[in-house]
């Protein structure tokens, strides 16, 4: 901007002061993009005049060219910023065809001038008409100025004064920009006015009647999840988090409550033969008001385009602007084959089921969108998540070695097609993990992961776990707490976080932390089975049994629950009940040496437990996590015999 701008305006509640940069309401920030400032500033500077949007362009984006929208979203977003309802025409008034007008009565003070400038006023008299100006600029249905005409204008008054007068303005000047100080005092760290925003893009409701393509409304939510988590200024609920409110009409205020975010995306979605129609609007959470909404009615080859306008018009809204590389990850194509990619879409509704069922049909929907178009990246990472969960959740049609085999083989394709797949990465990762004791290869791929895709939650939990079986509690601690944040209803995270506490010997805080996980998914047994964990830890015995009784029915934590419930038992005094489940392990056709160790540790019977965990064959990463960690292995950490384990 130019020299003319270094100086202070005020007009009704607002203040602007050029030099810092900042819109203040009486003495609060008001936080708006730098080139939303750029566009107050020019319009002041010009107040009772139509400024051409030509000139506004040219003014705030000297040396870009841009499309006439951007200039339409930030007076918008000014609008919104000034309290500026709709009919109303208090500061910015549209002029159809030309430009932009400020009209509100403005008091100016020069910053760095000895001269003091006593005032600037402008009164305007403003014709109305009614018809909005539609499609101008969105949700903001202002009415149009057709005539303008400034009746009076007191011209800027300056004294030129001696030497006398000179000392009396300077103090009368000193006085007023002190009281000016006293009653708008300023803020610190003005640079951090525009803060990480958040978002979450609910399922788009299917308006389709017949249920064979319910894939898209949550296919849609997915794709652009995936797109706007490439913007790092945005922080991105992901799509297991948003997964249950699939079927809800539910109060996007509430959800957006719910899920700790400050906007949220909603929309519908319908398929007439071979067109798509979609009506979605982002929604702020804090007045439920529209920051943008639009309505597409598009053929279903053009789903691509459809999606890359909806996430940048979203990410403009949020008042982020993108840089180039931004842009171009939002216009990224996995493929150009419309039919793969709707395979890919149900294979991603059905992964994020995340049951048996569910897992095992999204293989074929990945295997299907392999089959026509085998250079689809995504499609390839698909299948490396699902492989990894169907080990994961033990399902017995898929052999473990043999699954994860397949699993490795889909992230590197996945990776050798497209290095930036995020997902793929964090699949890797946690296959070095735990099934081939990488550390070093499974950390590189984590922390590539992450830094492609920041707001991926799982690659942040997954790495959690694989720094805590390093013994590195303190940045295990850190990375599942940002995972919390970016998916904070997350069932497995939760719980994850609550291990993190209990390994840490923060018993308190962890069972106040997996009892808060309880009251969002009641039936979580690994949240049930840690619970009891702390509980016991506390010597609160019954109500360890209680909870581990919960979990004993649970597929991911059975056989530990039922051995932990034996070492409750043992520790609790009762050492029939104890005994009767060693049995039942001892009898078993497959002995789980930990399992064993640990009844026989509540026992009291050190040489049992060190014979059983001499006899387990491979640590793995789980059970190296356990003999580092487990509290309830403590009196034998000073050992030697139990020290050459590890």
């Amino acid at each position: 901007m130019n020299e003319q701008s270094k100086c202070l305006y005020q007009f009704g509640p607002f203040r602007v002061d050029s030099l810092k940069r900042v819109l203040l309401r009486e003495g609060e920030i008001i936080p708006i993009t730098s080139k939303s400032f750029d566009t107050l500033l020019a319009l002041i500077e010009h107040r009772g005049e139509v400024v051409t949007k030509d000139h506004l362009m040219k003014t705030v984006w000297p040396d870009t060219v841009v499309e006439e929208n951007n200039l339409t979203q930030q007076i918008a977003m000014l609008r919104r910023a000034l309290g500026e309802r709709a009919k109303e025409h208090r500061y910015i008034v549209t002029v159809p065809g030309r430009g932009y007008s400020f009209v509100a009565n403005v008091c100016e003070a020069d910053s760095g001038s000895t001269d003091l400038i006593v005032e600037q006023h402008i009164r305007s008299r403003i014709t109305v008409d009614l018809e909005s100006d539609e499609g101008k600029e969105p949700l903001m249905p202002e009415q149009t100025m057709t005539s303008l005409t400034t009746s009076s204008t007191s011209a800027r008054k300056q004294w030129r004064l001696g030497p006398a007068q000179l000392v009396w303005s300077g103090v009368i000047a000193l006085a007023i920009i002190t009281g000016f100080w006293q009653f708008y005092p300023p803020k610190q760290n003005v640079g951090n006015v525009n803060q990480i925003r958040s978002i979450a893009v609910l399922p788009f409701r299917s308006l389709n009647n017949d249920g064979s393509n319910e894939y898209l409304g949550t296919g849609m939510a997915d794709a652009l999840i995936t797109k706007l988590s490439n913007i790092r200024q945005i922080k991105v609920r992901p799509t297991s988090a948003i997964m249950k409110y699939g079927t809800q009409l539910g109060e996007a205020q509430a959800v957006g409550r719910e899920l700790g975010v400050d906007s949220v995306l909603e929309g519908t979605v319908q398929r007439i033969n071979e067109r798509v129609r979609v009506t979605v609007q982002l929604v702020n959470v804090s007045d439920r008001n529209p920051l943008w909404a639009r309505n597409f009615d598009e053929n279903i080859t053009d789903i691509f385009g459809l999606q890359d306008t909806i996430s940048e018009q979203v990410a403009r809204a949020m008042l982020v602007e993108l840089n180039s590389e931004q842009q171009r990850h939002l216009r990224k194509r996995e493929t150009e084959n419309i039919e793969a990619y709707q395979e890919y879409l149900r294979g991603r509704f059905f992964w994020n089921q995340r049951d048996e069922q569910g897992l095992t049909k999204s293989l074929g929907h990945f295997q299907r969108a392999i089959v026509l178009d085998p250079n689809y990246g995504a499609a390839h990472a698909g299948m490396a998540d699902a492989y990894t969960l169907l080990v994961f959740y033990h399902v017995q049609a898929f052999p473990a070695a043999e699954t994860i085999e397949k699993a490795k083989a889909s992230a590197i394709r996945a990776i050798a097609i497209d290095e930036s797949l995020a997902e793929a990465h964090a699949s890797l990762a946690l296959i070095k993990t735990k099934y081939e004791l990488d550390d070093r290869g499974a950390e590189t791929e984590f922390k590539r992961a992450i830094e492609l895709n920041p707001n991926y939650a799982t690659a942040h939990h997954w790495y959690s776990d694989y720094l805590g079986m390093s013994g590195r509690e303190a940045e295990a601690m850190r990375e599942i707490k940002i995972a919390q944040e970016l998916d904070p209803l997350s069932p497995v995270i939760n719980t994850t976080l609550g291990e993190r506490l209990y390994f840490a010997r923060q018993y308190d805080e962890a069972i106040v932390q997996l009892r808060k996980t309880l009251e969002v998914a009641p039936a979580f047994g690994s949240a049930h089975f840690t619970l009891g964990l702390a509980l016991e830890q506390k010597g609160l015995f019954s109500e360890a049994v209680a909870e581990l009784q919960k979990a004993n029915g649970t597929t991911a934590v059975s056989r530990s629950a039922f051995s932990s419930l034996g070492h409750t038992y043992a520790v609790a005094g009762q050492a029939d009940k104890a005994r009767s489940i060693l049995r039942t392990l001892l009898a078993a056709k497959t002995k789980e040496p930990y399992q064993i160790a640990v009844i026989y540790q509540g026992l009291g019977d050190k040489e049992q437990v060190i014979g059983w965990l001499n006899k387990i064959e491979n640590k793995g990463s789980i059970l190296k996590t356990l003999l580092r960690q487990d509290p309830r292995l403590d009196s034998l950490r000073s050992e030697p015999r139990f020290r050459d384990l590890l």
